[in-house]
């Protein structure tokens, strides 16, 4: 039976070549019969119960424990009647076997079905799941949509709109209608708003007439500006042509607007005393010269924006490391530079010159130091013949102290300024006396010259250059100066006659006393101003008066010469000086 069972498998897996067609009409006819026996199984296995298959699957592999051992025993025996008995057993193997591959397909059945069963669950769920999140992004989306109606604010809050009486006096009746909008807000709103529209309607309207205008006169500015600049060139050359006329009749008015535009670069205090001093000179001194020196440019470059100016650094610096290494400069090198930078002067100084009558001319140089904000002089005094300096007279007409004290305690070695105190403490420097030479005298007169003031009791952070302290110590000072410099010439002069006099000497010998007398003459080659007060600083009786400390001339050297005049009746050597 085995073996047919075997030749019929082979038939039914192998067909012949001989009949193709016949083979495949087998098949198609026998998948029906198949399809119905697996399909069969598929409702066997829904039937059948898993833990009874589970039963006859353990007993099934324990009949065939059995068998196997029995089958075993009897080849082991051996005998005649043993192949028959073997037989016997392996035909109920098979059986068994079959048994297990059934129940192996109906177990495969059953996972197949219990995925099948997951994967439908699971989709459900997914689909669940699917259907949640869907809800909840709809819930969360209404909530936004809740939370945006709830914070939305209408662009008429933002509108700026007149008030409600302003509303109900000004708007026409067909837009107020107070009988419905007193008392509906709403309504309210809406008619306030209306109100604000038609308002707008009419401003737009005297907007574009506006701008029409606008453009009118933007095109008569036009024309205007086009004549004015024709013009220009014209002015120019009547000025040019007009040069000598200006020159005759002493009228420098090219000069002068040079200068003007040249004083436009002027730091504030040099600019109230250039327009001080140019009026005083207008109004009350003709002779009052009055001229600025200095680089222009240079005082142009102080306003150029600070990133120009970092640029031209970055370039220059860029310049110098491809040329040369810079070392790290030292700590004295760096206070150098910062003393320097604290008393940098302004590019741009002004100069005056005041004319004397005995056609001497005080030159007064003022400059701007920009860091301390205090203005400083350099004086110089030129006469019309060269003097000879004596040695009696000094430092008369020095620059460093022919200002000085022209106030009462105005010396010009202090800085006016107490904020520089503190300047110099950061920089090293004690005092300002140091730099005076070159900076010039800080006197306080200068300061008011330039409209500066800096009050002690109440400092103030900023000073601002006043016309009306300029103007007001202008004329006093003028002729200050004035007076000093011819003061100055005349005790010069003064000097001058005195060096060139002589002392005549006469010497006396006194024998009873035995002491030695002398007279002294003085003689000038021209003839001395001598004021009333002193009328007798050259007289005989003074002239040699304390040639030495406590030398007054009055008393006796010799102490015996006392005796003596007691015995004459003479008091006192002071009344015969005047003898011998």
């Amino acid at each position: 039976m085995s073996s047919e069972s075997s030749q019929e498998r082979k038939r039914k897996v192998i067909p012949s070549d001989e009949a193709p067609a016949e083979g495949k009409r087998k098949r198609k006819r026998s998948d029906p019969e198949q399809e119905g026996k697996y399909y069969g199984e598929e409702a066997e296995v829904d039937l059948r119960d898993p833990g009874r298959d589970y039963e006859l699957y353990k007993y099934t592999c324990q009949e065939l424990q059995r068998l196997m051992a029995e089958i075993q025993d009897l080849k082991s025996r051996g005998g005649k009647d043993a192949a028959v008995e073997i037989e016997d057993r392996r035909i109920q193997s098979c059986v068994h076997f079959m048994t297990l591959k059934k129940l192996n397909r109906l177990a495969h059945i059953r996972l197949k079905k219990g995925r099948d069963q997951t994967h439908e669950a699971k989709q459900k769920v997914d689909a669940c799941h699917l259907q949640l999140q869907n809800l909840l992004y709809e819930v969360m989306h209404l909530q936004k949509e809740i939370t945006k109606c709830l914070e939305f604010k209408s662009k008429h809050e933002e509108i700026d709109l007149v008030s409600v009486e302003e509303f109900y006096q000004e708007a026409p009746p067909d837009i107020s209608k107070a009988e419905i909008t007193m008392g509906d807000p709403h309504q309210q709103t809406l008619a306030r708003l209306d109100w604000e529209l038609e308002q707008r309607k009419r401003l737009a309207e005297k907007y574009r007439e506006s701008l029409s205008n606008k453009e009118k006169i933007l095109k008569e500015i036009e024309v205007k500006k086009e004549y004015l600049s024709s013009l220009q060139p014209r002015l120019n050359s009547i000025m040019q042509a007009s040069l000598p006329v200006q020159e005759y009749l002493f009228m420098p008015f090219d000069q002068a607007h040079k200068q003007y535009e040249t004083a436009r670069h002027l730091p504030p205090p040099l600019y109230v005393l250039f327009v001080q001093a140019t009026a005083y000179g207008q109004a009350c001194d003709k002779t009052l010269s009055v001229a600025i020196e200095g680089s222009v440019d240079e005082a142009k470059a102080l306003f150029k924006p600070h990133e120009e100016s970092q640029d031209d650094e970055s370039d220059s610096d860029a310049e110098e490391e491809q040329t040369t290494k810079r070392r790290r400069p030292t700590l004295g090198v760096q206070l150098d530079d910062k003393r320097k930078e604290m008393l940098k002067r302004h590019p741009l100084s002004v100069m005056l010159d005041l004319k004397c009558k005995d056609d001497s001319v005080l030159h007064l140089t003022f400059y701007y130091l920009m860091n301390l904000n205090i203005m400083t002089v350099k004086a110089r005094v030129t006469t019309a013949t060269e003097l000879i300096t004596p040695i009696s007279a000094g430092d008369l007409l020095s620059p460093d102290s022919v200002l000085s004290c022209l106030y009462p305690g105005d010396h010009g070695k202090k800085t006016p300024n107490p904020a520089n105190q503190y300047q110099f403490d950061k920089v090293g420097i004690l005092t300002l006396r140091d730099y005076v030479l070159d900076l010039g005298h800080p006197y306080l007169w200068v300061q008011k010259l330039g409209g500066l003031h800096f009050p002690k009791e109440q400092p103030q952070p900023t000073v601002i250059a006043d016309h009306s302290l300029s103007s007001s110590h202008m004329e006093t000072t003028m002729k200050l100066l004035k007076t000093r410099v011819q003061s100055r010439l005349a005790l010069h002069k003064q000097f001058a006659s005195l060096d060139d006099s002589v002392l005549h000497l006469t010497f006396y010998y006194l024998m009873n006393l035995n002491i030695m007398t002398v007279k002294g003459k003085v003689t000038t080659a021209t003839e001395l101003i001598t004021p009333i007060s002193a009328s007798d600083l050259l007289s005989p009786d003074t002239v040699l008066s304390c040639l030495y400390p406590g030398d007054h001339g009055k008393k006796r050297p010799n102490p015996a010469n006392q005796y003596q005049f007691d015995k004459v009746g003479i008091l006192t050597w002071r009344d015969f000086k005047s003898l011998i």
